[in-house]
């Protein structure tokens, strides 16, 4: 047997283990957040930036959000013919090594018809105009055929289990628009929880983002392409969400008359592990020189319009230095995976008023005219 037979064999033998052990970890078994095997990795690494500088170049909002949002659902789809292209190569190669085929001519195929055949056989075409005549190569081709099978029961299993958890996911954030504004905000948050009983309303909504976040956690990590779906609106996303929480509950913990800070310290623990883990999926990277998101004279406004709605933060010289402590937990990893994914975080509050989602409506203009016409001006503020 020549030398590049064999070596086809082994570069076959090697492709084909690389790309299962590539698929178990992604769809079989929990992910760490770190691997050992990176195909997956690479593949996203490599497709993001392209298609992140393509959207740079897109000067409206709107359009720049439609595009990123393509990526996610078609990068799985790719993901998965790159796993079948690999597969089949794989055992193209194999079989070339091993030889034993013959046409319907009775001569010998070369390797792009024994291509050819490992695709008809992985897809179990079976049209016969190549046949194994050894021993080896027929095993060969009954194994691919039976990871044929196996191949469209992940296809049939992962997809709907990619979008369950997007959309277990995006509950709680179209949730969050009636709780915090759009985009959310921790200022309005506390403004607008601030007139529930104490202790009840905001250590509910707090508990709820707890597991919000671990669900986020566990869910991100086991399918890494979940960072890359965007949001339904454009001023939403699992990242700003997540930031909004994290802030909400580092304002707490430094001190609001009134408000107890145990749900809230456990909140943030969680929302925390979440935003430094999934940092590391995505391929964050530090940056030294990431913006203040809330410099002094923020921090001014922050306090007085908090005070309005009643929320006293603490009063103490050591307060903002308490939050920027709390801050600095948080924020870098936040920003590097908003840089990463090209995704505008929120502030801490607006500086003027926006209006939430579910007040914008395409008829808003022709009923407010129709009721001004026979009662006083319409304001849908009057009735929330």
């Amino acid at each position: 047997m020549s030398a590049i037979p064999i070596a086809c064999s082994v570069a076959g033998l090697l492709l084909l283990i690389a790309v299962l052990l590539d698929a178990l970890e992604t769809v079989v078994l929990p992910r760490r957040v770190r691997r050992h095997f990176r195909l997956t990795s690479w593949f996203y690494r490599l497709a993001w930036g392209p298609w992140a500088a393509i959207a740079r170049l897109m000067r409206e909002q709107g359009r720049r959000e439609a595009f990123l949002g393509y990526f996610g659902p078609v990068s799985l789809i790719f993901l998965l013919a790159l796993w079948a292209a690999g597969l089949i190569a794989g055992f193209a190669l194999v079989q070339y090594g091993s030889g034993g085929h013959l046409i319907l001519s009775g001569a010998t195929p070369g390797f792009g018809l024994l291509l050819y055949h490992s695709g008809e056989t992985f897809f179990t075409l079976g049209y016969g105009d190549i046949v194994p005549s050894s021993a080896f190569s027929r095993f060969l081709a009954v194994l691919e055929a039976g990871l044929g099978f196996a191949f469209l029961g992940i296809v049939v299993g992962y997809l709907p289990t990619i979008y369950s958890a997007f959309s277990r996911r995006e509950i709680e954030i179209s949730l969050l628009d009636a709780r915090a504004g759009s985009p959310p905000t921790a200022a309005e948050l506390l403004r607008r929880y601030c007139r529930c009983p104490p202790h009840d309303g905001l250590d509910r909504i707090f508990h709820v983002w707890e597991r919000w976040s671990a669900e986020v956690l566990e869910s991100h990590l086991s399918y890494p392409v979940l960072s890359f779906f965007r949001s339904q609106h454009n001023n939403q996303s699992w990242l700003v969400a997540l930031t909004t929480i994290l802030d909400a509950t580092a304002l707490v913990l430094v001190g609001i008359d009134g408000l107890p800070s145990e749900q809230a310290k456990m909140t943030f623990a969680m929302a925390r592990h979440a935003a430094v883990d999934l940092s590391q999926v995505v391929a964050a990277t530090y940056d030294a020189h990431f913006p203040d998101r809330l410099p002094t004279d923020g921090f001014v406004r922050l306090r007085q319009s908090l005070a309005e709605k009643g929320l006293r933060l603490s009063s103490d010289g050591e307060a903002e230095a308490r939050l920027a402590s709390l801050r600095a937990m948080y924020e870098p990893y936040v920003h590097a995976i908003a840089c990463r994914l090209q995704i505008a975080l929120a502030p801490w509050m607006h500086e003027k008023r926006t209006l939430d989602n579910w007040r914008v409506a395409p008829w808003d203009d022709r009923i407010a005219n129709r009721v001004a016409g026979t009662a006083s001006t319409y304001r849908s503020d009057d009735h929330f």
